[in-house]
């Protein structure tokens, strides 16, 4: 009965957008009409709360990879490197500077 009870919230309130509040509702519920101890339903809260859990891990773990794809696919370039490549072009134009001031006293 119990394992019944689990995949029917699971299924029915989505596991992953369940809050902690939602859970113990449900689960409150089901002991007051008497279809589950205060014990399983501890459980069952506890075991629907870390499944969640690892469930959006999982879900923030997958998103940021294919932002990170999608980044690379458009081949746009990082903060860093941009100020890397402005660091180098002053460097540059100072540099010209000088080789114009040094020719222009020649």
């Amino acid at each position: 009965m119990l394992e019944l009870i689990r995949k029917g919230l699971l299924a029915s309130l989505g596991a992953v957008v369940m809050t902690k509040e939602r859970v113990e509702k449900a689960t409150k519920t089901l002991v007051e009409e008497g279809k589950l101890s205060r014990e399983e339903a501890d459980n069952l809260a506890e075991e629907l709360i870390r499944s969640g859990e690892r469930q959006w891990e999982e879900i923030q773990q997958s998103l940021s990879e294919n932002i990170k794809k999608a980044v690379e696919r458009v081949d746009v370039a990082r903060r860093s490197e941009v100020e890397g490549l402005k660091d180098r072009l002053e460097n540059l134009e100072k540099r010209v500077s000088m080789l114009e001031e040094r020719l222009s006293k020649i």
